[in-house]
């Protein structure tokens, strides 16, 4: 009895034990130590996802380089003794908001080498107990100011290896570990227990006043926080590249302030200037300058850095024209505002002193084409633009500038466009559907007169599409046809034939009867129509030769009215 008493001991302690271990997912391994139970999946794309029937007695899972591309809600709910979680190298890009769903133990999170630009962080009011998290090697490229408030207990955070650039100081100044440390003492925060390490190198810091709490912020750390590696180094801008944190000094932000060294500028027609502004402002503005309320585009722009906060713009006017005089302005653009200053360009040409002579017939130049007429007309005009030409009689054609004034029709400000001598012809596209445009040519720097306008208007989209639909039908209606004739004609051809063939064995039979033996001959060198005769002859013969003559009228009448239905079937397609 007490034998087998010992056997069943034995059998009901090795089938708890196999149904222990049964439940080890497959492709993955089972590990119980004095710690409790892991399940360790290594395999290559195990998962396309995380499982769902995960047992729910570990206390530490590893799944690494599945592939799976999200930590959906409550994914390891039924795992609640989980304290130990790695799910590095896989492709996570997306981790939902109660993702750590059910996981009051947890205290080690690594996600290392996945995809995840961002975190939601109020995730992590699910994990009041963590104090390991690992996110090197990933695309983060923001840090919210209260990414921290959900981590009281952390000890270790690493955001090595990703896109950060910019970051407040409010990040770790919310962080509850930090705010605790503040309050106390310096020898209470000595003694405060393990020290607190964070890992934020190797991200793309910009070194500009937008950084400059967070640089003071890691200059005043102390144990028990400290940093996994000291020298952060700046990738930008250009001039603080690869400068360390505590080499650079950095100041608050400034909206830009633009000026010019000269507002007026005046010279004679002929010569070379160049317009100069500086503009100062923290973080570094983008500077472009405009003429006419557009961005100049022919002329030769640079810059140059003048000190870390200003920028010297530079605008290149080769030759300077008697077109070219007007207004030049100087902008300037960053994220808190915008300034700008502006210089006026007088070019003066030779024979300006005798315009102004009181006696005698004025010669400046384009005094004699004040009156000019300007003929006008559309060359070419597409459902959104339009090409025109023009012509003009003019006493100095090799220095006469043309305006082109364009707009819709009903706008009280139009849109110059200057064109140099020589130049007879421009073209506008993209242009509004189903829109009223004007357009006109005048001589330089003269409003429009009567005569020198063309008003026009613009295709419609629908109306396109409308005439491509027509045009689709038309084409399947023309292969409809090239398709059906061919059937009625071979229709046609076909009963027109077998009437032929009927004639062809009459006559054939009435030779043979005539010649004999030498009929013989022309039936070896017959066609293949003669021999189809030649059988069906065979078999017609044996018929009467009234009852023969009484079915070929029949067959004929049959055949001429499918011959004539069949041209009429032609006929309609």
């Amino acid at each position: 009895m007490d034998i087998i008493c010992y056997l069943l001991v034995i059998v009901v302690f090795h089938s708890l034990v196999y149904d222990s271990y049964s439940q080890c997912l497959r492709g993955c391994s089972c590990i119980e130590d004095r710690h409790g139970r892991s399940l360790i999946c290594m395999e290559e794309s195990a998962f396309g996802a995380i499982p769902s029937n995960l047992p729910d007695d570990m206390t530490k899972i590893r799944i690494e380089k599945s592939h799976f591309t999200e930590i959906p809600r409550g994914a390891f709910s039924l795992t609640p003794a989980l304290e130990n979680l790695w799910l590095n190298f896989n492709d996570i890009t997306v981790i939902n908001s109660r993702g750590l769903e059910g996981l009051g133990n947890l205290t080690e999170l690594r996600l290392q080498g996945n995809k995840l630009r961002s975190v939601p962080w109020t995730a992590f009011e699910d994990t009041p107990a963590l104090k390991i998290l690992d996110l090197k090697h990933n695309q983060l490229d923001v840090l919210p100011e209260h990414a921290l408030k959900f981590l009281p207990g952390l000890t270790y955070l690493d955001l090595s290896f990703n896109r950060l650039t910019v970051i407040s100081k409010d990040v770790f100044q919310n962080w509850p570990l930090y705010q605790k440390l503040q309050r106390m003492g310096e020898r209470e925060a000595t003694s405060f227990g393990p020290n607190v390490v964070l890992a934020l190198h190797d991200n793309a810091w910009l070194c500009d006043c937008r950084l400059k709490g967070f640089v003071e912020f890691i200059r005043s750390l102390s144990p028990p926080i400290i940093l996994m590696n000291s020298y952060l180094t700046c990738s930008g801008p250009d001039f603080r590249a690869g400068k360390f944190f505590h080499e650079v000094e950095l100041n608050g932000c400034m909206k830009p302030a633009v000026s010019t060294p000269s507002s007026n500028i005046s010279l004679p027609q002929g010569a070379n200037v160049t317009l100069r502004c500086l503009a100062k402002a923290r973080p570094d503005p983008s500077v472009w300058w405009t003429y006419g309320l557009k961005i100049i585009r022919g002329f030769h722009e640079s810059q140059e850095r003048v000190d870390d906060d200003t920028i010297r713009s530079f605008l290149v006017i080769p030759s300077a024209h008697v077109a070219d005089r007007g207004v030049y302005t100087c902008t300037a653009v960053n994220f808190i505002g915008n300034s700008s200053a502006s210089v006026l360009l007088d070019v003066q040409s030779p024979d300006s002193s005798q315009a102004s002579a009181p006696s005698g017939p004025s010669n400046a130049p384009g005094a004699g084409d004040e009156n000019v007429y300007i003929d006008i007309r559309i060359a070419k005009q597409t459902v959104r633009g339009i090409s025109i030409e023009w012509y003009a009689a003019l006493d100095h054609p090799a220095d006469t500038w043309f305006t082109i004034h364009f707009g819709r029709s009903d706008a009280e400000k139009k849109e110059m466009i200057y064109i140099g001598p020589g130049i007879h012809s421009y073209s506008v596209s993209d242009l509004m559907p189903a829109t009223k445009y004007e357009i006109c040519v005048t001589l330089k720097n003269q409003a429009p007169h009567p005569g020198q306008c063309i008003m026009f208007v613009t295709g419609s989209d629908i109306t396109e599409m409308e005439q491509r639909e027509k045009l689709i039908h038309i084409v399947v209606i023309v292969l409809a046809m090239v398709l059906a004739v061919p059937i009625g004609m071979y229709a046609c051809t076909t009963d027109i034939r077998f009437a032929c063939l009927e004639g062809i064995m009459a006559s054939w039979k009435n030779r043979r009867r005539e010649s004999g033996p030498s009929g013989v001959e022309r039936e070896r060198q017959g066609t293949f129509d003669s021999l189809q005769a030649a059988s069906d002859e065979g078999l017609v013969h044996k018929d009467s030769t009234e009852d023969r003559k009484v079915r070929r009228r029949s067959d004929d009448r049959l055949n001429r009215g499918k011959c004539d239905q069949s041209r009429l079937t032609a006929e309609l397609y």
